[in-house]
């Protein structure tokens, strides 16, 4: 290999080793401007051989290595501007087609995070600066080299389906720029720059090709954007082809060179955009003598397969057949084609009125453009048509058909026949007979071609209006202000200044919060900084709530990686943004989390602290998901609004002053309800109860070498009943309940003779939640026995807590309630009575309540608040 292409080599894997392990942002810079030095003419430039092996070889590595490496550390590596340029500048100077690929694939490819969003930016600006010209002018001359076919169809699909790409990508956040209908006029201002340049070379001998430009516009066309881009190119090939040669030359190329398959597309938009015949006749030449599929679409099923096009395409078309000789023959069999359509009685008879009208209109235009000796050698067989075609539109039953029939037949008889007797008929003529009249003397008035704009003028006022919409500045409201009230105010004394409120002010963070979910769980796994992961803490559980899909993807992730989090430094509220974070993700994916939660409880290596969060997490996620959800119609008082302070706030509202004392002075008796009932909504839980409950009851009696339940750990055990009874109470109404309950009860009798006090309240707990959750009827059929041991156990159970008596008192006389009641069938009172359920709820609480206040008073671990139970 040559020394100076093993220099490039060199220099390229050089500074890929530096910037992979370094951080020092003035090393990084000094690497990037020495690998800069290929793409630009410098002090010691390179040769030219070395500047075509790095592009060839290297380039690509490069700026894709350059987007991988992209994290949320990147600000601080690249703090000024000029390093950012620098760091653009590889995308922005180098190859475009290269740096176009790189850009397209890091985007179509990564996920919600900052290496996306700059990849946005950095391809919002290569747009910006016209790059798409260059990439496109670039495969134009490699045309005439040996080009990868592969690759430049790779491009054509990234170019032309750009906006659906991104689109996909960002969904509801995505950029003005890459919306349809300000993509492709900007597409078509890229291909008059291209266009330029081969004018350029072709007036300088050089050669290129146009074929790939015309790849572009078939492929646009046929994706459905015709008038967003050919309203852009037509006013510009119309003005640059009234008198250029070569611009005709390069519109003609350009519309031929369109693949087959896109040419129907193409003709079609380009009859309705341009003025008129003379027009088209510039941009396309012969294009419909040379390419059978541009006959068939013109001659055939523009005319006879559709008929939605308006007049003003009609005549477009036709005139365009008739402005050269070598066309006009096609018009002649155009016109017998349309009379044998307008002659057959199945067409007279099927076929829309729209379509029969449609085909009158351009039987009448061929007519008008058409001279007797083009007609003189198919005279017979247009007279045997009409005379067929008459018969059957006079048969017709709709007088709209009989009156077109009336109109062609006069038309084209006194156009065959001019010497012999003329067909006339007597009918009624309205606007639409009017219209079908004048079609044979009027001619389409093209408008004059209008002066297209200057390209590089309307690139950057069309990138202008799309990419910078905000650079509009607000009123400056001091200035509306009376001059003569800001002097006194200057006059004023500094005691009458009102001090601000500082009440509510934070605390400037030098680490700026991420906003995607991967940048949080790159921090959390990466390298300790202590100030990224407060930062990161604090804003985990907004962006799990708000990006759901991207949490489902990784949510095991991202539970193991918070299960393991320790507090290494001190962070404020560190307990509460940890577990809301495993909450979250929890309730975003409930049972793939409480799967792996549940797995982990009883697995080795965890401490006890851990335990109990998961035993926390499962049970305020239950807790979540058991919530019914809000209305979508019901106002968030929370909602942040801007509150506009009036000048005069010193004097008091007289409307407020009148309301409060008409308020104090009345009095009310009864007042209705403030708010509307809130609409009942599923139980998320319920379904899904079961994930949450039996891996709990799984191995409990199995001891560990490092946590034994039933041994000295018995303040997990006292949690992980309370964890079982919260289960159950929030899976009230769902089809496994009486599976859980039963599980449930055969648990408290395993337990119910244990020593610990905490223990013991939790199994009372539990009891008192199955007799809450399970249907009486179930628990009278199936559960009887169970029942029946546990009264008895209830009816013997004493303690020293007053607390565990009053909850013990309380479920046994529920469920001697409960069996009494079933046994006698009295309709009356019953379990599912609404004061039945909501009295023993109450009496429930109040026992909880009590227990709650004498833990904290004796200040005993382990319990959850706002938790039922506890």
């Amino acid at each position: 290999m040559d020394p100076k292409l093993h220099d490039v080599h060199n220099t390229v894997k050089e500074a890929i080793s530096t910037l992979h392990s370094c951080r020092d942002c003035a090393q990084i810079q000094e690497t990037l401007w020495a690998v800069r030095k290929y793409l630009d003419e410098s002090e010691n430039p390179p040769s030219i051989k070395q500047k075509e092996e790095f592009t060839r070889n290297h380039f690509t590595v490069l700026v894709q290595y350059l987007l991988s490496n992209l994290s949320p550390d990147w600000p601080e590596q690249f703090p000024s501007e000029e390093a950012k340029e620098l760091w653009a500048s590889f995308f922005i100077d180098g190859p475009a087609d290269q740096s176009f690929m790189a850009l397209m694939d890091a985007i179509i490819f990564a996920e919600s995070s900052f290496r996306l969003n700059k990849a946005v930016d950095t391809l919002e600006q290569f747009l910006q600066k016209s790059r798409l010209s260059a990439l496109i002018w670039e495969i134009c001359k490699q045309h005439t080299e040996a080009g990868s076919p592969v690759l430049r169809e790779t491009i054509l699909n990234k170019v032309v389906c750009l906006p659906d790409h991104l689109g996909n990508k960002l969904q509801e956040v995505n950029r003005p720029v890459f919306y349809p209908q300000n993509y492709f006029p900007l597409l078509g201002m890229e291909i008059i720059q291209v266009m330029e340049k081969i004018s350029g070379s072709l007036r300088d001998g050089l050669d290129c090709s146009i074929s790939f430009v015309s790849q572009v516009l078939g492929k646009v066309c046929v994706h459905g954007r015709q008038k967003e881009i050919l309203s852009v190119l037509v006013p510009h090939l119309t003005n640059c082809t009234q008198s250029d040669c070569i611009w005709q030359r390069i519109s003609w190329r350009l519309f031929e060179s369109v693949p087959d398959r896109w040419m129907e597309a193409v003709v079609c938009g380009l009859v309705q955009a341009v003025p008129g015949p003379v027009v088209l006749s510039r941009l396309l030449g012969n294009l419909v003598v040379k390419n059978k599929k541009a006959q068939f679409v013109i001659t055939e099923k523009l005319l006879l397969l559709q008929y939605s096009f308006p007049t003003k395409v009609l005549q477009t078309l036709l005139g365009y057949l008739a402005l050269d000789t070598t066309r006009r023959s096609l018009l002649t069999k155009i016109l017998r084609e349309l009379l044998e359509t307008w002659s057959s009685s199945s067409a007279v008879k099927h076929s829309p009125a729209e379509q029969q009208l449609y085909i009158s209109k351009a039987i009448l235009l061929c007519l008008s453009h058409l001279e007797e000796e083009d007609l003189s050698t198919s005279r017979q067989e247009l007279f045997t048509s009409l005379m067929e075609g008459m018969k059957c539109h006079l048969d017709s039953n709709l007088p709209r058909i009989r009156r077109m029939g009336m109109v062609i037949a006069e038309s084209v008889s006194a156009k065959i026949t001019p010497e012999g007797p003329a067909l006339v008929f007597q009918y009624e003529e309205d606007d639409e007979i009017k219209e079908l009249k004048s079609l044979l003397t009027q001619r389409l008035e093209e408008t004059p071609d209008p002066k297209p704009p200057d390209t590089g003028e309307s690139t950057s006022n069309l990138t202008s209006s799309v990419l910078l919409p905000s650079s509009v500045t607000p009123p400056d409201l001091d200035a509306s202000e009376d001059p003569e009230k800001g002097v006194d105010s200057e006059l004023d004394s500094d005691d009458d200044l009102v001090p601000y409120d500082m009440s509510q002010d934070k605390e400037l963070k030098k680490t700026r919060a991420p906003t995607y979910i991967r940048d949080c769980f790159e921090i959390l796994t990466g390298p300790e900084d202590a100030e990224k992961y407060e930062a990161t803490l604090g804003v985990l559980e907004t962006l799990i709530r708000r990006d759901t899909a991207t949490t489902q993807e990784m949510s095991v992730e991202l539970a193991k990686v918070l299960l393991h989090l320790e507090e290494k430094s001190y962070i404020e509220g560190f307990v509460g943004l940890r577990q809301g974070a495993l909450v979250a993700v929890t309730v975003a994916d409930p049972i793939r989390v409480a799967k792996y939660l549940t797995s982990e409880f009883y697995s080795l290596n965890y401490s006890l602290r851990q335990r109990m969060d998961i035993l926390d997490v499962l049970a305020v996620s239950a807790q979540e998901l058991s919530r019914p959800a809000l209305s979508p119609s019901k106002p968030n008082a929370s909602h942040p609004g801007i509150q506009i302070i009036s000048h005069d706030s010193s004097s008091p509202d007289w409307k407020k002053v009148v309301e409060e004392r008409v308020r104090s002075k009345t009095r009310r008796f009864a007042k209705g309800r403030s708010q509307a009932e809130q609409l009942g909504t599923p139980n998320q839980f319920a379904p899904i109860a079961g994930h949450f409950f039996f891996p709990l009851l799984r191995n409990f009696d199995r001891p560990l070498t490092t946590f034994d339940l039933l041994g000295d750990d018995h303040l997990v055990l006292g949690r992980l009943v309370h964890t079982l009874a919260i289960l159950m109470y929030f899976a009230l109404h769902a089809a496994i309940t009486p599976a859980m309950g039963k599980a449930l009860l055969e648990f408290v009798w395993a337990l119910r003779f244990h020593t610990d006090t905490y223990v013991r309240h939790g199994l009372l707990s539990s009891v008192s939640s199955i007799l809450l959750s399970v249907p009486a009827e179930y628990l009278l059929d199936d559960m009887t026995e169970e029942i029946l041991e546990t009264q008895a156990w209830l009816a013997v159970q004493f303690d020293m807590m007053r607390a565990c008596n009053l909850i013990a008192t309380v479920a046994l006389t529920a469920g001697q309630l409960l069996f009494v009641l079933g046994l006698v069938e009295l309709p009356i009172i019953s379990q599912d009575t609404q004061w039945w359920e909501e009295a023993i709820a109450a009496v429930f609480q109040l026992a909880s309540e009590y227990l709650r206040l004498r833990k904290l008073k004796s200040a005993s671990p382990g319990r959850n608040q706002g938790l039922p139970f506890q």
